[in-house]
């Protein structure tokens, strides 16, 4: 049954109650609803669109301080923290801009709960796993519009206020905003949308009580509100929690080509002489490991973060299990490690393009990403080089 735009109420086959409550995460309004709503309803649970890390990080304002880059590094999720910032940072620019901080409607719906001591159900999935799950579902081809997108969100300076948050929350203009999003990446709403509002209604029907209140974004009240109104069989939480193994054909490619120059190399050295094969690999390495170089000294890398990139890119480029910038990074992030004063301006850094090289985090980031792509170029030459010898 339908109260208004914001709220959703919902009769369960067995007799229990779900009101959802669709909310904008930098809405001073939809702050004020939940509590409104909380307060009047008296639910027996609360969920609320929050997976176990962004609900410590809403709890916790400061626990960002206190991320170890070089864990993440060490652990190859810095491409997932990239992509996690750089969203949660124009998040708060546009929350800066109604004068609320984002997720506020889902602190206070958690602060809530404790004051009142009801139940919190954290409904939403791992963040890192849907980033992962949106990369790897993703084709190649639509990649670089992604990229793109998630780029370009850094120089955008569109203003919003309370009004037109309003407008884009009504149903009709969601549900448009939702198909055409459909249309240009059917697999990035597949992840972020469809599966979302899947493992979403999943965890809000299971709840136990028989009131229960969820606060979810307006963009998901829809596809919740159809999927446990139609008492539809749901896919295991499990089954879209796993991120999709690359088709066996690209791991072959990525194996073949590296034995293949090696090979090459050998073959050449067999026709042409020992010294020829000699000059081939000295050529692969300054070619690769030049590109590499030059991308550390354009993103400010220290001079050992330098000197690594030129030894590690001829040896990554041999192999697909990683990146001549998992080495930079980490090298960088030992040399020069971020000051707690840069983790704290980290959010308004980022969107000012001078500020990257002064920032050290930015510049970890940097180091991270600046060397692929002239190590790249530097293979493709290099590759020349190889074919030419033949």
């Amino acid at each position: 049954m339908s109260e208004n735009a914001d709220i959703y109420r919902i009769k369960t086959s067995d007799d229990r109650e779900i009101v959802l409550i669709g909310t904008a995460h930098i809405s001073k309004v939809s702050k004020e609803l939940v509590r409104e709503t909380i307060e009047n309803e008296k639910p027996d649970t609360i969920c609320v669109e929050l997976d176990e890390g962004r609900a410590k990080s809403i709890q916790d304002p400061e626990r960002w301080k206190k991320t170890d880059l070089k864990e993440v590094i060490k652990k190859k999720q810095l491409a997932t923290l990239i992509a996690n910032l750089v969203l949660g940072s124009y998040q708060k620019r546009m929350g800066e801009q109604t004068g609320v901080k984002p997720g506020s409607e889902l602190k206070e719906a958690v602060d809530l709960a404790s004051e009142k001591e009801i139940p919190v159900v954290l409904a939403d999935r791992d963040i890192k796993i849907t980033l992962r799950r949106t990369w790897a579902c993703t084709p190649w081809y639509r990649k670089f519009s992604l990229l793109g997108g998630l780029f370009a969100s850094i120089f955008d300076k569109t203003e919003i206020s309370e009004e037109e948050l309003a407008k884009i929350k009504e149903q009709d203009a969601l549900n448009s905003m939702m198909q055409e999003f459909g249309k240009s990446f059917p697999e990035v709403k597949q992840v972020l949308i469809d599966e979302r509002d899947q493992f979403l209604a999943s965890k809000i029907k299971n709840a136990l009580g028989q009131k229960v209140v969820a606060v979810v974004g307006a963009g998901h009240m829809k596809g919740i509100a159809g999927i446990i109104e139609g008492d539809k069989e749901l896919p295991s939480e499990e089954s879209i929690s796993v991120i999709p193994k690359g088709a066996p054909i690209w791991k072959i490619i990525g194996w073949a080509i590296p034995l293949a120059i090696v090979a090459s190399i050998i073959f050449v050295g067999y026709k042409a002489g020992v010294e020829k094969a000699g000059e081939l690999s000295l050529q692969w390495a300054m070619l690769t490991g030049g590109g590499a170089m030059l991308g550390t000294i354009i993103a400010g890398g220290h001079p050992l973060t330098i000197l690594v990139a030129l030894v590690a890119a001829p040896f990554t480029g041999l192999t697909p299990l990683i990146g001549v910038g998992f080495f930079t990074a980490l090298t960088q992030v030992y040399m020069r490690p971020p000051r707690v004063s840069e983790m704290e301006t980290l959010s308004d850094d980022i969107w000012q393009v001078k500020r990257w090289w002064k920032n050290r985090v930015t510049r970890v980031i940097l180091c991270f990403l600046c060397p692929g792509i002239p190590a790249i170029i530097g293979k493709i030459l290099a590759i020349f080089q190889i074919y030419q010898a033949f």
